[in-house]
């Protein structure tokens, strides 16, 4: 396997891990259970952004918190990464 596809499949899975994150906190919210720190959110979100901006956008999850305005840049970042790796 070459770097490309491992790295593909990294950030595939940390971002379904954010995803899963966001829509498990949101069920939470919604219960009255126990909740995701959102510190943890925001780590899921610097390494998954297209998952956590999915779930933002899905669940309706945090779109009002100012932090989490923050997530349209990580996913830019990431994509610079992922652009970045194609074109070596």
């Amino acid at each position: 396997m070459t770097q490309i596809p491992t790295l593909l499949i990294f950030l595939t899975i940390l971002n379904i891990i954010s995803l899963t994150s966001f829509g498990v906190d949101k069920l939470k919210s919604v219960t009255g259970g126990w909740r995701i720190p959102e510190q943890k959110l925001m780590l899921a979100a610097l390494f998954g952004p297209f998952g956590a901006y999915a779930g933002m956008l899905i669940f309706r999850h945090k779109t009002r918190k100012t932090k989490f305005l923050l997530v349209p840049i990580f996913l830019l970042i990431q994509l610079g990464v992922i652009v970045y790796f194609r074109l070596i």
